[in-house]
């Protein structure tokens, strides 16, 4: 399916425009797109929300999080937004709207409306503003912007998708997770297919091990109450690290089509096999060594006997022709030492015979912090010795390229696609299905009164539960000799070990 463009005569509609979202990421992304110059300079923005707020109050809160620009620019870009005060389920807001709407298209003689449409909203009022913009507001080209979390179980989501569907077409619902705007992300396809050395690799006959882990260095902080009912596994697993191994493992696309990216993606949903409950490492952590950090039930906001889970790793296989026995492991967790999402591919040693001793090659894809990507792999140590030492090939964004080059940041590129027409990263309804189907029996069971699964404490600041490396390990993951391998100190990136 082909995709276009909207015009230059766009309205662009922020829904819960005075919350934190739509402050620290929405407008954000607006303005960067506009500073950049990826939005034109005719564009309406309008934000709606609840609270009561003069234009010149609303303008002063968003401005705030804006980046990178001039003291005009900024200027520029607010003469182009306004604000409307309004409930979400009566009709006096939505035809405030709809006349802001029309009489800009009516000045600029458009024909065919484009409207942009971003819910930056609680999904429990989903439903009712889609129902009040199809009722009221509806016009011309229509697209919404729908955020996570797009429902809680599979039956939620399902029901979501019943509410969504009589309302707007899968062409006009555009779900974002934006861990598929991130820049590493976004990379993986041309890094797999576009590079012979590595989509000739990438498979069970070459890789021995697949890691994709999310780390976070702080804790709940105050918000343990609304973390308390959703639980790392669904707060990240998912949703956002299962996003980034449908791209590193799917089948190769018939082109760049959003279509053909999104049918790979659910056939490789569909061939992964239904999560092992033995197969699992969950945690919560305590307060810090020193005493400093508190532990999750530390805050007031969540239950003193809270089962919550704030660490997971668990096992993944794919039945397929080219995963089939290769082990994989989503790790995800809050309070660590450090902050951190990245991929580690293992590959299988060499063979036997000249070395009795080597370490295996491993690609490590830095999503974040510091966009990185390097390869692990055996080189002789220059002299008369003939041993072996393990160094890397680097390519980290920041020494690679010019501070001056513009990186998106993910919200900027995904209102970017969805202004462009382009869904390929954005999660289609069936795919969103297939993922329930996944992880709902596991949450089911993890939540259950009758979970016997022990629930590993571990400090706020510590690697992660004392367990994990076993479990690693047990994953097929071989860890570098003592010594063998260091990131390299000239390197401004964070370093490269587990």
């Amino acid at each position: 399916m082909s995709y276009h463009s909207f015009g230059d005569y766009t309205t662009i509609v922020v829904f819960g425009a005075s919350g934190d979202l739509a402050k620290k990421k929405t407008f954000p992304a607006l303005f960067g797109l506009f500073r950049e110059g990826h939005l034109p300079k005719t564009i309406q923005i309008i934000g709606y929300a609840r609270s009561k707020l003069e234009d010149d109050d609303f303008k002063d809160r968003i401005s705030k999080n804006f980046k990178g620009a001039t003291e005009e620019t900024k200027k520029e870009f607010l003469s182009l937004v306004s604000y409307i005060s309004d409930p979400y389920d009566t009709d006096e807001g939505y035809i405030k709207l709809r006349k802001a709407c029309e009489s800009y298209e009516e000045k600029h003689g458009v024909k065919n409306p484009h409207r942009l449409f971003y819910l930056a909203l609680p999904p429990s009022v989903f439903t009712v503003v889609c129902k009040q913009l199809k009722k009221e507001v509806y016009a011309g080209e229509t697209r919404i912007i729908v955020e996570k979390p797009f429902g809680h179980d599979l039956e939620s989501a399902r029901a979501l998708q019943r509410d969504l569907a009589p309302l707007f077409t899968e062409e006009e619902l555009y779900r974002i997770d934006h861990y598929l705007g991130k820049e590493m992300v976004k990379n993986l396809l041309v890094l797999r297919f576009g590079n012979t050395m590595f989509s000739g690799i990438w498979n069970k006959s070459n890789i021995a091990s697949i890691q994709i882990s999310f780390k976070e260095a702080f804790g709940t902080e105050g918000r343990g109450g609304y973390f308390d009912s959703i639980g790392i596994v669904r707060d990240v697993m998912q949703n956002h690290l299962l996003q980034v191994l449908t791209l590193l493992t799917m089948d190769r696309p018939v082109s760049f089509d959003p279509e053909a990216v999104r049918d790979e993606k659910v056939k490789i949903l569909k061939a992964i096999e239904p999560i092992d409950t033995e197969d699992l490492l969950l945690g919560q952590y305590t307060k810090s060594e020193d005493g400093t950090k508190p532990g999750y039930l530390d805050d007031d906001t969540v239950k003193p006997d809270s089962k919550c889970v704030t660490y997971a790793a668990l096992g993944l296989s794919i039945s397929n022709e080219r995963w089939d026995g290769v082990p994989i492991v989503l790790r995800a967790g809050k309070a660590l030492d450090e902050s951190k999402v990245e991929i580690r591919i293992q590959f299988k040693p060499v063979a036997k015979g000249m070395f009795k001793e080597i370490q295996r090659n491993e690609l490590v894809i830095r999503i974040q912090p510091n966009e990185a990507i390097y390869l692990k792999i055996n080189s002789k140590i220059p002299g008369i010795s003939t041993e072996t030492s393990l160094t890397e090939l680097d390519l980290t964004y920041s020494t690679r390229y010019s501070k001056d080059f513009w990186i998106p940041e993910a919200y900027e590129a995904l209102i970017r696609d969805c202004y462009l027409g382009n869904h390929s990263n954005f999660v289609r309804d069936d795919e969103l299905d297939e993922s329930w189907k996944l992880f709902t029996p596991l949450l089911k069971h993890i939540e259950s009164s009758e979970n016997d699964i022990p629930l590993v404490k571990y400090a706020y600041g510590s690697k992660g539960p004392d367990h994990l490396r076993k479990y690693l390990e047990k994953h097929n993951y071989v860890f570098d000799e003592p010594g063998s391998y260091q990131w390299p100190l000239t390197s401004p990136s964070v370093k490269g070990k587990i």
